[in-house]
C-alpha cells in the first residue's frame, strides 16, 4: 500500500479538499461585492464583466497545460506553487486600487487556479489505488468544491456588512496558508515515471485555443452572438484546437493522452460532469438576482437564502455512496439528473409572489440531485486516469468542464436577457420614459427597478418585475430539459461498470514518490 497509512491519506485527502474548497469561494464570492467595488474603484460596465472574465478566461486556458506540467516536474510541487499564486493574487486583489490593478489580479489568481485545481484532483488516482476508496475520495473534494459555491454570496455578504469589499479576497488567505502548510508537511511527491519533454506546440495550440473559444463566449454573453468580438474568436478557438488534435495525433510526446476520449467512462463522465454544472450554474446565475431584485434581500440575505441547497448537498453525498453500493454508479448518476430536473421544472413555476418558502423546497431537492450526479460522473471520469497520467487527465476534464460552464452562462444569459425583454415588449411601459431611461429598463433587472423606483412607478416596478421571472423561469426549464438530456445518455451509453483505461493502477508507485520533508 506504499509508505503512508491509511489514515494518513484521508488527512492529505482534507487538505486537498480545502484547498479545492477556496476556489470554490472565490467563484462566488465576487458576485456579492461588484455593486460596492463599481462605486470604490469607479469601475465602468465592461471593467466589472472583466473582473471576473479575466479569471476564467485565464483558469480556462491554462488548466490543460498545468496539468501535464504537473506529471512531467511534480504533481506537489505545481500544486504548492498554485497555491502560492493564488493566496498573494487574493491579496493583491484586496488592496487593488484601480480596475486595471484589480483585473490583472484576477488574472494572476487564473494562473493560481489554473494550476490548483487539476493538480488537486489529479493526486486522487495516486493516494488511492483502489476504486472504492477513489470513489469515496472524489466524492468529498468535489463536494468540497461545490459547497464552497453558495457559501460564497454567504461569507461575501457578513464581509461586506461589516469591512471593505477587499475583505471578500482575503477570506482566501487563510484557507490557503492552511492548506498549503498541511499539503507541504504530509503530501508525497509524485510525477510520472516516463521522463517526456514538454510539449511546447502543445501548450501553445492549447492554451490559444482555449483562451479564443472562452473569450468568445464571454464576449457573446456580454454583447451579442452575432457580434465579430464574439464570434472570430471562437471561429479561430475552433481552428485551434483543431490544429492542436492534429498536432497531438503524431507527437511523440503528446499533451494530452487523446486514447482517453476511447474511454466511455471518461467522454460520458466528463459530459454528465459539465450538464450538471450547467444545472448548478443556472441556480447561481438567476437566483441571486431574483432574491436581491425581486424579493428585496440584502446581499447576506442572499446567501442564508441559497443554504438549504448545501443541506440538499449533504443528504445527497451521504446517501450516493449506499445507493452505489447497491445499485451502482449509472442508476446514481440518473437519479440525480431526474431530481434535479424536477426541480428545475418546479423552479420554472415560480412567479412574482411566490414566497420563499417554495423556492427553499426546490433549491434543496437540486442540491441533493446535483450531489447525486456530480461527485458519480467525476468519478467515472477520473475512474478512467492511471496515476501515470492524473495530470494531464485531471487537466483536460477540468478544462473541459470550465469551457462548458462558460459556454453554459453564456447562453443562460442570452435565454434570461431574451425572455426578460420579450416580456417587457409586452408590457405597458409609461410613454413619458426618456430614451436613457428605457435603455437602462431593457438592459436589466437591476438597472429596471432601479429606474421604476426613481420615478417612484409601481406600475412600472411589477412590469420589471415580471418580465424577469418570466426569464428566469425560461432559463431554468433549459437548466431542466439538459438535466432530462444527463439522465438519458447516463442509462443509455455509461457502461454498468468502469473499466479501467490502460494497465490497472496497483500500488501508489506507479508514479515517482519522493520523501517528504
Amino acid at each position: 500500500m506504499g509508505r503512508n497509512s491509511d489514515s494518513r491519506r484521508w488527512w492529505e485527502l482534507g487538505a486537498l479538499a480545502l484547498s479545492g474548497q477556496a476556489i470554490g469561494l472565490d467563484a462566488t464570492v465576487l458576485n456579492v461585492a461588484l455593486p460596492t467595488m463599481a462605486t470604490s474603484l469607479h469601475a465602468a460596465t465592461g471593467q466589472l464583466q472583466w473582473f471576473i472574465a479575466a479569471y476564467t478566461l485565464v483558469l480556462g486556458a491554462l488548466m490543460i497545460p498545468a496539468g501535464a506540467l504537473g506529471d512531467r516536474f511534480g504533481r506537489k510541487k505545481l500544486l504548492l506553487a498554485g497555491l502560492a499564486i493564488f493566496g498573494l493574487a487574493s491579496a493583491a486583489c484586496a488592496f487593488a486600487t484601480s480596475p486595471g490593478m484589480l483585473i490583472a489580479a484576477r488574472a494572476a489568481l487564473g494562473v493560481g487556479g489554473a494550476l490548483t485545481l487539476p493538480l488537486s484532483l489529479s493526486m486522487l488516482p495516486v493516494l488511492f489505488a483502489d476504486q472504492a476508496a477513489r470513489s469515496r475520495a472524489t466524492t468529498i473534494w468535489v463536494t468540497a468544491s461545490v459547497v464552497g459555491l453558495p457559501l460564497g454570496p454567504i461569507i461575501g455578504g457578513w464581509l461586506l456588512d461589516h469591512f471593505w469589499w477587499g475583505s471578500v479576497f482575503l477570506i482566501n488567505v487563510p484557507l490557503i496558508v492552511v492548506g498549503a502548510l498541511a499539503l507541504a508537511l504530509f503530501l508525497p511527491e509524485s510525477r510520472s515515471t516516463q521522463r517526456r519533454p514538454a510539449d511546447l506546440p502543445g501548450i501553445a495550440l492549447s492554451s490559444a485555443g482555449l483562451t479564443g473559444i472562452i473569450y468568445g463566449f464571454i464576449e457573446a454573453g456580454q454583447s451579442s452572438w452575432g457580434s465579430p468580438a464574439a464570434w472570430v474568436p471562437m471561429a479561430a478557438g475552433a481552428v485551434l484546437l483543431g490544429a492542436f488534435t492534429a498536432w497531438e495525433r503524431r507527437s511523440s510526446h503528446p499533451l494530452i493522452d487523446l486514447a482517453l476520449f476511447t474511454s466511455r467512462d471518461f467522454t460520458i463522465g466528463t459530459a454528465l460532469a459539465t450538464l450538471a454544472n450547467f444545472a448548478l450554474f443556472g441556480l447561481l446565475f438567476v437566483m441571486p438576482q431574483y432574491f436581491q431584485d425581486i424579493a428585496g434581500a440584502s446581499p447576506l440575505g442572499t446567501g442564508v437564502r441559497l443554504l438549504p441547497m448545501i443541506a440538499g448537498m449533504l443528504a445527497g453525498t451521504r446517501l450516493a455512496p449506499w445507493i452505489i453500493k447497491h445499485t451502482g454508479t449509472r442508476p446514481v448518476i440518473a437519479a440525480g439528473f431526474v431530481l434535479s430536473a424536477a426541480a428545475l421544472g418546479l423552479a420554472a413555476t415560480t412567479h412574482v409572489h411566490t414566497g420563499y418558502g417554495f423556492a427553499a423546497v426546490w433549491i434543496t431537492l437540486l442540491g441533493a440531485g446535483l450531489a447525486l450526479a456530480l461527485p458519480a460522473a467525476m468519478n467515472a471520469a477520473i475512474g478512467a486516469l492511471s496515476a501515470e497520467r492524473s495530470g494531464s487527465g485531471s487537466g483536460l476534464l477540468q478544462a473541459l468542464r470550465q469551457v462548458g460552464g462558460t459556454i453554459g452562462v453564456a447562453i443562460l444569459g442570452t435565454v434570461l436577457n431574451t425572455g426578460y425583454r420579450g416580456q417587457l415588449g409586452t408590457s405597458r411601459l409609461p410613454g413619458s420614459l426618456s430614451a436613457a431611461a428605457h435603455s437602462s429598463v431593457t438592459a436589466g433587472v437591476a438597472a429596471g427597478v432601479q429606474v421604476a423606483r426613481k420615478l417612484n412607478d409601481d406600475t412600472l416596478v411589477q412590469a420589471v418585475r415580471t418580465a424577469f421571472v418570466n426569464g428566469m423561469d425560461r432559463t431554468l426549464i433549459v437548466c431542466g430539459i439538459l438535466t432530462v438530456a444527463g439522465a438519458v445518455v447516463a442509462l443509455l451509453f455509461l457502461p454498468r461498470r468502469s473499466p479501467r483505461l490502460g494497465p490497472p493502477v496497483a500500488d501508489r508507485e506507479e508514479s515517482v514518490h519522493e520523501p517528504v520533508g
